[in-house]
């Protein structure tokens, strides 16, 4: 299976324990794409469609990718998952969308130069 990042899956998170998300539900492809080639796993962000407290972890999709509603990946949430958890193909996110995406994943992660690459 040839992944790209951007792309949006169905998945099945399995059973998890807490606040993690789990279940069938729509995932974010970001890991790279060179990754996604020759690895048995990728990275993913869950996607909930459920009201969430606006976080800087969270990232708005409001394009018409695929989804039914209004959605919002939870940078906060980002974990490796084997690529035979990935059911059908939902739909794809344009680099440009992307960029609210790595702005959470930035943040999530504390990575220290973010604001650099925010603001260019």
């Amino acid at each position: 299976m040839m992944l790209r990042r951007g792309e949006i899956y169905y998945a099945d998170l399995g059973k998890v324990i807490g606040s993690e998300q789990g279940g069938k539900r729509p995932v974010l492809i970001v890991q790279n794409d060179i990754g996604n080639f020759y690895s048995p796993t990728t990275i993913v962000l869950p996607i909930t469609s459920a009201y969430k407290k606006p976080l800087p972890t969270h990232a708005d999709i409001v394009t018409k990718c695929g989804l039914k509603r209004h959605s919002t990946a939870l940078a906060e949430q980002i974990r490796t998952i084997d690529k035979s958890r990935l059911l059908n193909y939902v739909g794809y996110l344009y680099p440009e969308e992307m960029m609210p995406i790595d702005w959470a994943i930035l943040t999530a992660l504390g990575v220290n130069n973010c604001e650099t690459i925010r603001t260019g």
